[in-house]
């Protein structure tokens, strides 16, 4: 290859010298006919050049995007959030610091918040997905669209545990973009973005996927798609196109170790977001299917020592009792190896898989216990969660902590040695997050009032729309933290 290589361009580069010193001596070229003026000799013919023949064709992303450009939109927050601080000191000043470390008890004080974010437009009477945390904790959401007419949005639900948001203006008529599946999308494929990073509205990016279904820390339900797409922020929140120009994917995260673009960017499935928007248009709340497991991830030596030919599938680690998992017969040592008839690879794919199966309904697992294969079927249960409902907007009235809790199992109760009390499971971006409440913590009472269920916490926030505080259990101690909720 080298040869030919080398071969080929001194065949580029000598043809050119050898007919500039042609013309130096006289001669013209007539089509493929060298001529000398002087002498009119007989006729050279010359060879024309030809070009290799492998060529490497780029796409072109012009068409996507001008007839999908018009239905993304670029979005701007503003809110207040509480931090704490002290009045008049700026939070950079290295002095603020010291304080912090010696006196932990800061006074709260109200900074003003304002964001960027990107979104798409999914039906033409103004619905619109975007990012949950670009969203977060606003209180004025404006949109901008591409033909510079601003709307003021509703939010109409957000869901943590995605990143989805679903957002209304009041137009009619408007431009939408095509829905597509990851499913039909394969590792190098070209993909395009369109959003609008550091404001600068309907900027175009392009890469290839670069591997699906990549699970990310405390991101258990997205099986996200990653690429190599330029994203910034202010891209957050929208569209990931295919060459066909239909939408894949909603642009959501980057790995950054300055802030700004490295080459690692992830996006959430659109099968994953439109399941959920569906959801909340419908019924205000995503409704998830739980298991009542806790699983890890299998290396080379645990298949070794369980039989197993390779390290796939989920093994399960604990089984809550009475729990939907315990009644169909799992046990402590399994490993699922399918579930509802498709095979886990990595422990991460099972939590996506069981989110998205309906509560109520009946699925087969397959596991492998004592080197055998054994067929189970189990009635998945409904993922209990405090923050189900509405999104929190300006003139909403249910508060939400953001946490997802249970009760706790008779055995947790025996080992705890507690009546009564709700597990957190997991903290998502919010009100309880902001104020140091930890999946693992056990959460006793509100304002006193002590809770033994989710409903019960749901109507302890609705009674205290604004500050609450909750007591918590946390290894072998019991604190109280205050939580602003509205």
């Amino acid at each position: 290859m080298q040869a030919f290589l080398q071969s080929r361009l001194t065949h580029w580069v000598t043809v050119p010298l050898a007919v500039a010193a042609l013309f130096g001596a006289g001669y013209w070229i007539k089509g493929n006919t060298l001529v000398n003026h002087a002498q009119a000799t007989a006729p050279v013919t010359v060879k024309a050049m030809t070009a290799p023949s492998a060529y490497i064709t780029l796409p072109n992303f012009a068409s996507i995007a001008a007839s999908q450009g018009a239905a993304v939109v670029n979005i701007s927050v503003t809110g207040t959030v509480k931090t704490a601080g002290i009045p008049g000191m700026d939070p950079n000043d290295p002095m603020f610091e010291l304080f912090r470390r010696f006196q932990p008890n800061l006074p709260q004080t109200e900074t003003p918040m304002s964001g960027l974010g990107s979104g798409f437009i999914v039906k033409p009477d103004g619905v619109i997905l975007t990012n949950a945390h670009v969203v977060d904790k606003a209180d004025v959401v404006t949109v901008r669209l591409s033909d510079k007419r601003e709307f003021q949005a509703k939010v109409i639900g957000v869901d943590a545990l995605t990143d989805v948001a679903v957002l209304k203006i009041d137009a009619k008529d408007l431009p939408t973009v095509h829905i597509g599946s990851t499913k039909n999308s394969n590792v190098g494929d070209w993909v395009v973005a369109i959003g609008s990073p550091f404001g600068f509205d309907n900027t175009v990016t392009a890469g290839i996927i670069s591997a699906k279904s990549r699970a990310l820390p405390d991101e258990g339900y997205v099986p996200f798609l990653q690429t190599d797409v330029a994203i910034n922020p202010g891209n957050s929140g929208g569209p990931l196109f295919n060459l066909n120009g239909e939408v894949i994917g909603i642009n959501s995260q980057i790995y950054s170790r300055s802030g700004g673009y490295q080459g690692l960017s992830f996006a959430i499935p659109i099968d994953v977001a439109m399941g959920v928007e569906q959801q909340l248009l419908e019924t205000g709340k995503v409704s998830r299917g739980r298991l009542g497991i806790g699983v890890q991830s299998i290396n080379q030596d645990l298949a070794s020592s369980f039989g197993l030919s390779s390290p796939n599938g989920a093994l399960v680690s604990n089984v809550e009792k009475n729990g939907p998992a315990d009644q169909a017969g799992l046990e402590p040592g399994d490993v699922i190896v399918k579930f509802n008839g498709q095979a886990i690879d990595r422990s991460s794919d099972l939590p996506p898989m069981v989110a998205s199966v309906k509560p109520g309904s009946t699925v087969s697992i397959e596991v492998w216990r004592s080197k055998k294969l054994k067929k189970l079927t189990v009635r998945i249960d409904e993922m209990q969660t405090a923050q189900a409902g509405p999104a929190a907007v300006p003139d909403s009235q249910q508060p939400k902590l953001g946490v997802s809790v249970r009760p706790l199992n008779a055995q947790e109760l025996s080992q705890t040695q507690l009546k009564q009390g709700l597990l957190v499971e997991q903290v998502s971006k919010g009100p309880a997050a902001m104020a140091g409440i930890q999946a693992g913590d056990v959460i006793l009472a509100v304002n006193g009032d002590q809770v033994k269920s989710v409903s019960q916490l749901q109507d302890k926030l609705s009674q205290h729309a604004k500050n609450v505080a909750l007591l918590v259990m946390r290894g072998e101690n019991k604190i109280y933290v205050p939580v602003k909720i509205s």
